[in-house]
């Protein structure tokens, strides 16, 4: 992103409320605060992040999670190298977890961060709630 010159235009979008989701690295980039990796980030939501929480590829997993916002049946996560949130400030909300407590999606606003990949499911209600979240801000 810096050596494209994309990083400061990004970072403009997210403060000026443009709808932004971030999947996996995507939430990493959302962060206000990140583990120590020295990547840049848009610092647009106020979570703080760690990446590879789960160890490298191999440790990649698929999980069922109660999603409250999205009804039943449980969503079909699927975990790439997956971060995930160690804080949240005021303002943002946890939308589903690990059956440990982990939070993996949360919101703010205009802003939507997953750990996990929805877009490798057949279910489509991550992308539904981003769009209607979307169509009532406008």
């Amino acid at each position: 992103m810096r050596t494209s010159h994309l990083l400061e235009p990004l970072r403009k979008l997210a403060a000026d409320g443009f709808p932004i989701w971030g999947t996996c690295a995507g939430m990493i980039l959302l962060a206000k605060r990140l583990d120590e990796t020295g990547m840049p980030a848009l610092e647009a939501m106020d979570i703080a992040v760690r990446r590879n929480a789960f160890g490298r590829q191999v440790d990649s997993f698929e999980a069922d999670l109660q999603v409250p916002i999205l009804g039943d049946p449980p969503f079909p996560a699927i975990f790439i190298r997956a971060p995930v949130i160690e804080d949240v400030g005021p303002g943002v909300e946890v939308l589903a977890r690990l059956p440990e407590g982990t939070p993996v999606a949360a919101s703010q606003g205009h802003l939507l961060a997953t750990a996990f990949h929805p877009e490798l499911t057949s279910d489509h209600r991550f992308h539904q709630f981003f769009l209607q979240r979307i169509a009532q801000q406008t």
